[in-house]
């Protein structure tokens, strides 16, 4: 197995292997790498892993004894002005390579700019145009999927980076035109038909005639909200169970005990699982943003992190039931806990937007102590 098969993604294997297969995995994940059935002749078939990926990333450690993102730091993301950058590391010290990375959309952008200006950035060759022309042709694939060195062939010259969840950085080379995209969908198949229809035709000299349905759309659009909207109810189940703890019945989960603080404008929910304890304060007239620690990875690609970004807030959907939103700024998972209240019980259902795996956990039963 070359290089080259780890890049066009012909290692051999038969299967895709996810990063949430082996995120949970505490050993080398090299060697869990060489514990996948080489199936067909390296080279000769392709099937698209997060395997190959993360060797590639494992190599470029084993050779420089950097990190993918320290050794790319002084090359590629300083000139290029990236500085809030976020990625994993596996057991051993090495980035996934293919997932575990958190930047802002605008560093998407450039990325794809990069390539549609072959390389250059403000007059620096950043990547060899050599390079950017053999990553960004066929080198493999299928009857459904062109790819080159970890970028996938779209229609006409198109090419394009891709996420799990739709994050896409999309190049059209022959209009000189970056397209970037941080989507929150299980699925980009249901996102990608419509930039083809409409993308690079956008780009043509003639605009586009106006649609019948462009002000219903317009008027749609004003509507959106990322967030649902707080609103400013009161039960009295608040003050009868601030700072009191509820016991939590044996669960798959972990879950010892959790807890609810009333205090003012904010609601601090506090949960006890094998981890630790874990809070997140949630406003109830408006989002609070903080870095919670708080147990999520079954509903989160199965990401752990002890130190995540997120934005908080909650409302009484009636005096009985409290709904959290919790939305993960640096992902694309957005949690929603409902807990129900009836006497001195609770019942606390988790569910999230978008995963690779299930999307709600079973149901938390809790009584008061």
């Amino acid at each position: 197995m070359t290089v080259h098969d780890l890049l066009t993604m012909q290692t051999g294997h038969d299967h895709e292997t996810s990063g949430s297969l082996w995120r949970p995995i505490p050993t080398s994940w090299v060697a869990e790498f060489f514990k996948i059935p080489v199936t067909y002749t390296p080279g000769t078939y392709f099937v698209y892993t997060s395997a190959a990926s993360f060797m590639l990333s494992a190599i470029v450690t084993k050779t420089t004894g950097q990190t993918m993102e320290d050794y790319l730091r002084p090359r590629f993301l300083e000139p290029l002005g990236i500085n809030t950058l976020h990625w994993d590391l596996s057991p051993g010290g090495i980035n996934p390579g293919g997932n575990g990375h958190s930047w802002p959309t605008d560093a998407s952008l450039k990325l794809g700019a990069l390539h549609a200006q072959m390389g250059r950035w403000n007059g620096q060759q950043i990547l060899s145009e050599k390079w950017v022309k053999a990553a960004t042709t066929r080198q493999s694939g299928d009857d459904e999927d062109n790819y080159g060195y970890q970028w996938w062939m779209g229609p006409g010259k198109a090419y394009y980076a891709l996420g799990l969840f739709t994050q896409l950085s999309i190049v059209f080379p022959e209009h000189d035109a970056t397209l970037a995209v941080f989507g929150a969908i299980d699925g980009s198949s249901k996102l990608k038909p419509f930039i083809w229809k409409h993308f690079p035709a956008a780009f043509g000299p003639a605009p586009a005639a106006p649609s019948p349905v462009a002000g219903t759309l317009a008027a749609k659009t004003a509507q959106l909200r990322l967030l649902p909207p707080l609103k400013p109810l009161n039960s009295p189940v608040a003050a009868r169970i601030s700072g009191k703890r509820y016991r939590i019945a044996p669960n798959d989960q972990a879950v010892e005990w959790i807890s609810f603080g009333f205090d003012g404008p904010d609601c601090t929910y506090i949960m006890q699982d094998d981890r630790g304890e874990h809070s997140i304060v949630s406003g109830l007239s408006q989002y609070l943003e903080q870095g919670t620690d708080m147990t999520g990875h079954r509903l989160h690609h199965e990401y752990q992190m002890d130190d995540k970004r997120v934005v908080a807030g909650a409302r009484w959907i009636d005096a009985n039931h409290l709904e959290m939103t919790w939305q993960y700024v640096e992902a694309a998972f957005c949690d929603t806990v409902v807990c129900s209240f009836d006497g001195d019980t609770v019942s606390i259902d988790r569910s999230v937007n978008v995963n690779s795996a299930a999307t709600r956990l079973p149901t938390l039963k809790g009584v008061l102590v």
